[in-house]
């Protein structure tokens, strides 16, 4: 598919994002088609999401052009407001204080562009008595209760292996742009989409949230057991471990059926779901001496073709040699110009009419496009020549 036919062709952003929620955010639009311009410092490298030709950098910041814009200079700050007159959508992770004070937040912006789409993440909202605290993945995983919740009962606090809150925000960010958007069609007018590290991880804990607001119950540590769907986690085979997921009367009888232990189908202990919880440790012993017996692959291949879900715990270069993982294509080519080709995480969005997007384009190198982006402002050669001695740009 050619660029000029993903969803988001002819769709504008300016990104002044860094390190990671921000500039997830910003990749999806990109992903799909978006024009994105990401405005960097001048004469000051981006170090924050890694060295510029390091993974996290070339998987954050591909699809986009880049130019360098003193924002603090008044004449930045003009160019800046010059191309939000032309653009559908500007993306920032600022401290909330920061964008009013250079001026160049919703309000300065949609000023010169009622039609702007202007979106912003931090890290405990806008307003509020935590607005000028600096927000960072870890401290939102902590106090949106997702660390009290992770690791094994007993252990402590643990944070998740991914930074969740800051990917969750810029997903949801993302959504929300795309909302805007379509709500634009009709009203013909822009909006200030926003949302938090803290908001995006509480929305994220789900039904363990809804169990407190709903009920009172406060959960805790689970280790590998699921919370609620009883037998479910992760058990011992002869040579590794497999998570099995046996929740449901139905499920569970299928599972006792494949491991030849039938007699625990109708057991005064595990008969119902209640009685499984109730006796969880005692339940999962009784099964973990079966599938100690037998290889993974044994079991995964015996549970699966009983209806059982069963899979393999992959390390990551297992993940990516996993043959679904090889037919979803999740792991995509990009031609670097330093770098030849490297491989990068796919999209998880399929389209049944419109294909995976086939535009993979490298992470610009800092300020690659100001002269192209200041020429389709209308500047020429003597004026960028000015804004390049001013250190403007």
């Amino acid at each position: 598919m050619s660029a000029e036919t993903l969803p988001l062709t002819g769709i504008k952003v300016l990104d002044l994002t860094r390190v990671r929620a921000g500039p997830t955010a910003v990749r999806q639009l990109a992903d799909w088609g978006a024009d994105v311009i990401k405005i960097e410092r001048p004469s000051v490298a981006e170090t924050l999401g890694g060295p510029r030709h390091g993974p996290d950098f070339l998987n954050l910041h591909r699809n986009k052009r880049s130019m360098t814009l003193d924002l603090k200079a008044s004449a930045g700050r003009e160019i800046f407001l010059e191309l939000c007159s032309g653009a559908d959508v500007v993306v920032e992770n600022y401290r909330p204080d920061v964008k009013t004070r250079l001026g160049i937040d919703y309000a300065s912006a949609s000023a010169v562009n009622p039609r702007l789409i202007y979106g912003s993440i931090s890290g405990f909202g806008q307003d509020g008595p935590y607005v000028e605290r600096a927000g960072v993945d870890q401290i939102a995983q902590g106090m949106g209760g997702l660390m009290s919740i992770t690791g094994l009962p007993g252990q402590g606090p643990v944070r998740v292996g991914i930074p969740i809150a800051d990917l969750s925000a810029g997903m949801l960010l993302a959504q929300g742009i795309l909302l805007a958007l379509i709500e634009r069609q009709r009203s013909g007018v822009g909006q200030w989409v926003h949302t938090s590290l803290l908001e995006a991880q509480i929305q994220m804990l789900d039904f363990q949230a809804s169990r407190w607001l709903v009920d009172g119950d406060v959960a805790g540590q689970a280790g590998n057991d699921h919370p609620t769907s009883i037998p479910t986690g992760v058990f011992e085979t002869a040579d590794g471990h497999i998570n099995i997921a046996a929740a449901g009367d139905h499920i569970y009888a299928r599972l006792c059926r494949a491991i030849d232990a039938e007699h625990l189908i109708d057991h005064e202990d595990y008969r119902s779901g209640g009685q499984r919880s109730k006796n969880r440790a005692a339940l999962n012993a009784e099964i973990a001496a079966y599938i100690k017996q037998q290889p993974s692959a044994h079991w995964i291949e015996v549970l699966n073709a009983a209806s059982v879900p069963t899979g393999p715990i992959n390390s990551i270069d297992q993940t990516f040699d996993d043959p679904q993982v090889h037919h979803l294509e999740m792991a995509r080519p990009m031609d670097h110009p330093v770098l030849g080709e490297v491989q990068l995480v796919g999209q998880a969005i399929n389209l049944g009419r419109t294909e995976e997007p086939a535009r993979m384009r490298p992470t610009p190198e800092q300020g690659e496009h100001t002269d192209d982006i200041l020429r389709e402002l209308g500047r020429d050669e003597a004026a960028i020549a000015a804004l390049r001695a001013d250190d403007v740009v």
